[in-house]
């Protein structure tokens, strides 16, 4: 293990095999359907939730943040595994009380040196930037150090994301009932994105081609450094991805492929598909 250890939370989306490999220690979110309650990604996986998520008469699913002994417990694991820092790298605290969680098992270990950032994105967003730490750590680089190149990096993130529905919006209480039916009815397609911790509207188009043009012109703006092409079983993801290539000019090695998971799923409903980017300096 580095002498500083990456922690992060599920709404990163970094799947399991892909933190493990990178040294990063995940915290998983609660997700329920119904009465049932499952640990993303250790009770159940992307898939199975995508299964669930999409069957007849299934019930909707709930998300609950991580608790602070969570991290507490991710937290004492890296130490005792020979960890002399942590950074943890957590979702915007306007959007889950996951920070407040990480921070409060921080000050339980006020003897450790503990960095816990705030990256005001969610999904790979915050993912890429715990995989730029985790990159960091393995350089030799300090924990105050890292924990300040995030601070600064997160400034870089662009995260946009073409819905195929408005109606995960309406049952989780974003949307009224009304404006679902309407937009429907229009066919109207809204592109959403995170803005200062909160998720916006980026623009709302006609069809589902037309969000698909505007979610990579948005993406495209600027020069990029690395990125993640994200979707919730989008079946036109891989013609997406060529296209995000051809329009960045990014190589394939530069860009990955990641299903949204069940952190963040509900919230989207499947049939999504976008982008994150870090913006080159």
């Amino acid at each position: 293990m580095s002498h500083v250890a990456i922690v992060t939370d599920s709404v990163s989306d970094l799947p399991p095999e892909l933190a493990a490999r990178q040294g990063i220690t995940v915290v998983p979110l609660i997700v329920s359907f119904g009465d049932e309650s499952f640990r993303v990604n250790v009770d159940l996986t992307t898939d199975q939730f995508w299964e669930r998520m999409t069957a007849p008469d299934a019930p909707f699913p709930t998300t609950a943040a991580a608790a602070p002994g969570d991290f507490l417990d991710a937290f004492t694991a890296v130490l005792a595994a020979g960890a002399q820092a942590i950074v943890c790298v957590n979702v915007s605290g306007e959007l889950s009380g996951t920070l407040k969680s990480a921070q409060v098992a921080r000050d339980m270990l006020a003897n450790e040196e503990i960095y816990v950032v705030d990256t005001r994105t969610a999904s790979m967003g915050q993912g890429m930037l715990a995989q730029i730490a985790a990159e960091l750590a393995d350089e030799g680089v300090s924990a105050a150090e890292i924990a300040r190149v995030i601070e600064h990096r997160k400034e870089d993130v662009d995260l946009f994301v073409a819905l195929d529905t408005l109606e995960y919006l309406k049952r989780g209480g974003r949307i009224s009932g009304t404006r679902a039916v309407v937009g429907t009815m229009l066919s109207i397609k809204p592109i959403i994105t995170v803005k200062d911790g909160i998720v916006e509207n980026a623009d709302r188009v006609r069809t589902r081609i037309k969000a698909r043009e505007r979610t990579l012109e948005l993406l495209t703006t600027s020069p990029i450094e690395r990125a993640t092409i994200l979707h919730t079983t989008n079946a036109e993801v891989e013609d997406f991805h060529a296209r995000f290539l051809e329009r960045s000019g990014l190589e394939p090695a530069e860009v990955q492929v990641l299903t949204i998971g069940a952190s963040v799923g509900p919230h989207l409903g499947p049939g999504c598909v976008g982008a994150v980017v870090i913006r080159r300096h």
